[in-house]
């Protein structure tokens, strides 16, 4: 592959990964709208949603990296296609045989109704069956096409959470006969229905590519391929617990009667950390490239240096935006007044990104090495810290804790990274400059939000201030 085309796949494979989370911006407003969902029925979605992300950690078990990993090391790699493809394809049935059978008893033992079980199953298992089909296609370049449908999907689910949500009930009460299924009393299973309708067209559309790849079976190969699968499942569940499993520990800690209204207020207001988790999905799109690219030169360890640097920069300036704006912002995600008092916890979930968006910085060594284990244990160690801090802090502080928990697990993570690299491959970062620039956007965020009563006037001069010694620094360091 050319340089040229290096970037053109780059580009557009990084406009799949953040066009979807964009065009999912729209949800966010819909789902917590008063008109739509009530917060108890918002978080009774999204605490099933933190099982779903982990379910699919369980059901891919690394296959996808290990199908990329082998693809280009064995010599038949048409032998190596099949067999990921008929491992997950196996294993999927299996799980959606046992999951539809038991979903009456593991709703009644995770407190969900039978039938949210079932859509999660059906969806679980729809989306892992692509997963080889999407693999075997960014291997063979075909990244447009890729891109096509991921994005596809995500409209697809987004047309339809509109229609259901939305259009029909406009429809009713404007005094139309609509067909049975509108009128669901429960609306949260539309949010589910529209998931499932989205994933089963795409894995018809994807289903041509089965015979294209085929259901070959070579057993020696695919146990070599789980022995190198499974230090990525067990960093693929550490790294889902840590993302998601704030919202089981809410539910599990609360009052059964409020457990699910505190989970979707959360998990509502979590969603204004967005604004730095995109910038940080776009910014790991286009480091890693580079960085593997770069870790030939003699000078790679400054370069390593200067980027992270230039990163706590941008990163800082964008978490004292966010902090500083956020009355603004409210309107755009969030505008039900109802949660408005959860967003106490956004500069703890800005700052957690933060470090997670550095923590993917300052593991270039362990990449560049070829030492990725340490990234499994470094995730694990992560999933620990999450667990602790989850039970210690929510009892004291309640949904607050499971903020101030998310940015310790991250938080660790990074300093991990860092210490044990600076052993493995050191890099010199300039901590004076790093240290500055994310000690003076931190402090003045903790100050304007929590100190100063959000007071839009001093906020901006704040902002400002930031903006202007931002600037000139990194037109010194030019």
């Amino acid at each position: 592959m050319s340089i040229k085309q290096l970037f053109k796949h780059t580009a557009i494979y990084g406009l799949a990964t953040v066009m979807p989370r964009v065009l999912n911006l729209v949800l966010t407003p819909l789902h917590t709208s008063a008109q739509t969902l009530t917060q108890a029925q918002y978080g009774l979605y999204q605490g099933l949603f933190a099982y779903m992300i982990l379910g699919n950690v369980l059901l891919t078990y690394g296959m996808e990296t290990a199908f990329f990993r082998f693809m280009n090391k064995e010599k038949d790699p048409s032998r190596v296609a099949s067999t990921s493809l008929r491992s997950l394809a196996v294993s999927s049935l299996a799980f959606l045989v046992i999951g539809l059978l038991g979903s009456t008893y593991i709703g009644y033992w995770l407190g969900y109704p039978a039938i949210y079980i079932r859509y999660a199953v059906w969806i679980l298992v729809l989306d892992t069956l692509v997963a080889i089909p999407f693999a075997w296609q960014r291997n063979a370049g075909h990244s447009l096409h890729y891109s096509l449908i991921k994005i596809g999907n995500v409209s697809i689910n987004l047309g339809l959470n509109l229609l259901f949500l939305l259009y029909f009930p406009y429809l009713e009460r404007s005094g139309y006969e609509l067909p049975t299924f509108t009128f669901i009393e429960d609306k949260t299973q539309y949010i589910f229905m529209a998931n499932l309708i989205a994933s089963l067209l795409t894995f018809v559309y994807m289903l041509p590519l089965y015979k294209r790849i085929g259901l070959r079976w070579d057993p020696k190969l695919w146990r070599t391929m789980l022995r190198y699968a499974f230090p990525i499942l067990i960093a693929g569940v550490a790294f889902s617990v840590n993302e998601a499993f704030d919202r089981v520990f809410i539910r599990m800690l609360y009052p059964a009667g409020e457990a699910d209204a505190v989970v979707g207020l959360y998990a509502g207001c979590y969603k204004m950390g967005v604004f730095m988790t995109l910038f940080i999905t776009a910014y790991k799109l286009g480091v890693e490239p580079f960085f593997f690219s770069s870790s030939g030169d003699k000078k790679a360890p400054e370069t390593y240096a200067k980027v992270t640097e230039y990163f706590s920069i941008f990163a800082g300036g964008i978490l004292l935006f966010v902090c500083v704006y956020i009355d603004q912002l409210k309107w755009l995600l969030i505008p039900n007044k109802a949660y408005w008092e959860g967003l106490k916890i956004v500069p703890f979930v800005l700052m957690a990104n933060l470090c997670l968006g550095l923590y993917h910085s300052m593991s270039v060594w362990y990449k560049v090495s070829d030492r990725t284990h340490w990234g499994a244990l470094i995730s694990v160690v992560g999933g620990v810290i999450t667990v602790v801090a989850n039970l210690s802090l929510i009892p004291l502080w309640g949904y607050m804790g499971a903020a101030v928990a998310t940015f310790l697990a991250y938080g660790g993570m990074m300093g991990l990274s860092w210490w044990i690299g600076q052993h493995k491959y050191p890099i010199p970062y300039r901590w004076e400059a790093i240290g500055g620039f994310l000690g003076l956007s931190t402090g003045l965020s903790l100050l304007y939000f929590y100190v100063l009563d959000r007071n839009i006037w001093v906020g901006s001069g704040f902002f400002l201030s930031y903006a202007i010694v931002a600037v000139l620094k990194v037109k010194r360091g030019r």
